[in-house]
């Protein structure tokens, strides 16, 4: 017979008053009146062991909290320690303000590749991104030749109105010379205070001289939505995220508007939503967008730490899209946010996503104000889709693959995804602690326990767990399959390969709805 939570120094008291012995034995019935008696007495005897049981190991978790408290303490002091002796040995006099953001960068890298120490200036240029607006000249731009290389002015923009051409070379700005800056630095020196004028020499081919071009900052809006007819007789709805800022929805909606009236009724076949090389952005215009296209039903769930700060995010009643086909857009560059929406329209079986395997980013990451105006950006949350598949280091798998025809130079690049970034989280929680050099997407995904019953913080018993780390190990071996997924669209319409098939798909879906309803 085993007694479970009884020690040995308890049993040992039972076998003296002869209730356990080494072997089976049945209990008389006639000696019950004596079985009584020594289960009162039973009571009393194991009541102050049980008592002093408990204390001990009341004491020992008190003792374990405080061994932990000292250990902090300690390394604390070794920390101080050694920031002293860099104070006061290093070569050369270090600034004490450089040194603690310093320990607060490392110390956030070494957790995964999202978290991360924001200096004020970087806190403010996330704050601009998020807002979507600036104070600016509206062009696009990229580096070459150590040059600023004006990759398309921005309509309705003082660039624009300035003259300000695709392919012009920047060479100074305000007399500094470009040449030496990077292209962060040269986007700082451009962006200013609305109202401000700024001189530009360009170089332009065709041109003998340099032209100086005066232009007046103004308020630029990231455009988050571009948008446009597609299909023979422009009936297909083309809309294209490139970041989910606080003007994503508003657009979008107002694209799908516009498209869906100009298409004319009975003639619209539907929308084709580009996420292609969208890293995403916030939380909630992803969930704003995905409900765009969903009248009921979960859209993404993220779950924390602590199962109480788990968050569940529902659609709203109301299809704005009024239940028209809709069609995916996906690649190596969609991340986060576009994974979300992604998911969520793939799992309510509301639209076809095709194209390559997502990022696999799908961790939340929570920014923390800080009193010298910086921020603290940490992930508290991995987001899972509405059928509890997980994002993080998995991404999406499209229904349909469309591999896109890739330039020379890019074709021996190893593909980049979150499961390729050193120190990235798993896929599920349980076996995070991994070494950072060797943690792999092939890690399986464990659930810790309660206390060893079987029950996971969600309510999931062993075999749904085992269930679920099957299914993130078969995501993983599709991801494999599929081959090559890159961040890369091309700029002539005639090379996109992904779009052109995304159209002849949703051109046959349409002449087989057609033919059911003339049926």
């Amino acid at each position: 017979m085993r007694f479970h939570g009884i020690d040995k120094h308890e049993i040992r008291w039972l076998r003296l008053i002869g209730l356990v012995e080494n072997r089976s034995h049945n209990i008389d019935m006639k000696r019950t009146p004596s079985l009584v008696t020594l289960t009162i007495l039973l009571t009393f005897l194991l009541t102050p062991i049980l008592s002093i049981k408990a204390m001990a190991e009341d004491a020992q978790s008190a003792t374990s909290t405080k061994s932990e408290s000292e250990n902090l303490y300690e390394q604390l002091k070794i920390f101080g320690g050694v920031l002293e002796k860099v104070q006061r040995e290093y070569v050369d006099e270090p600034e004490n303000r450089e040194l603690i953001e310093a320990a607060m960068i490392g110390m956030l890298q070494s957790l995964d590749p999202h978290s991360a120490y924001m200096p004020p200036k970087n806190f403010e240029d996330m704050k601009v991104q998020t807002k979507g607006e600036f104070g600016g000249l509206g062009i696009e731009v990229t580096m070459e030749r150590g040059l600023v290389k004006v990759v398309a002015p921005i309509a309705d923009t003082p660039a624009e109105r300035a003259g300000i051409l695709t392919n012009d070379l920047i060479a100074r700005l305000d007399g500094e010379d470009v040449l030496g800056l990077t292209l962060s630095e040269a986007v700082d020196i451009m962006r200013g205070k609305i109202g401000t004028k700024i001189t530009l020499t360009v170089l332009r081919e065709g041109e003998e001289d340099p032209l100086e071009i005066d232009i007046i900052r103004d308020i630029i809006e990231i455009k988050a939505v571009r948008y446009r007819a597609e299909g023979p007789d422009g009936q297909i709805a083309y809309i294209r995220l490139t970041t989910f800022n606080e003007n994503t929805t508003k657009n979008l909606r107002k694209a799908m508007s516009e498209l869906s009236a100009s298409a004319g009724n009975g003639k619209f076949a539907g929308y084709i939503l580009d996420l292609r090389n969208n890293p995403g952005g916030l939380l909630g215009e992803a969930v704003k967008v995905s409900d765009s296209f969903l009248s009921q039903g979960e859209i993404v769930s993220t779950r924390a730490r602590k199962a109480e700060d788990n968050i569940r995010f529902n659609a709203r009643r109301g299809d704005m899209s009024k239940g028209a086909p809709v069609l995916v857009l996906i690649n190596g560059g969609s991340a986060s946010a576009s994974e979300i929406v992604a998911g969520a329209l793939q799992d309510h079986h509301r639209a076809l996503v095709v194209g390559t395997q997502s990022f696999g980013k799908g961790s939340v990451q929570t920014v923390i104000p800080l009193p010298n105006d910086g921020a603290l950006r940490l992930t508290t949350a991995r987001y899972f889709t509405p059928s509890g598949r997980s994002i993080q280091a998995l991404g999406v798998t499209p229904d349909v693959i469309i591999d896109q025809e890739l330039p020379e130079d890019m074709k021996a690049r190893p593909r980049r995804s979150e499961a390729t970034l050193r120190g990235h989280l798993s896929s599920s929680p349980g076996n995070d602690k991994e070494n950072p050099e060797t943690k792999t997407d092939n890690a399986k995904d464990n659930a810790t326990d309660n206390a060893g019953l079987g029950i996971d913080d969600e309510g999931k018993t062993d075999a749904e767990e085992k269930n679920k780390d099957n299914a993130d190990d078969k995501a993983k071996d599709k991801t494999k399959e599929k081959g090559k997924s890159f961040a890369y669209v091309p700029r002539e319409l005639e090379k996109d390969i992904q779009l052109q098939k995304a159209i002849e798909i949703m051109l046959a879906m349409d002449a087989s709805r057609q033919r059911l309803l003339e049926n």
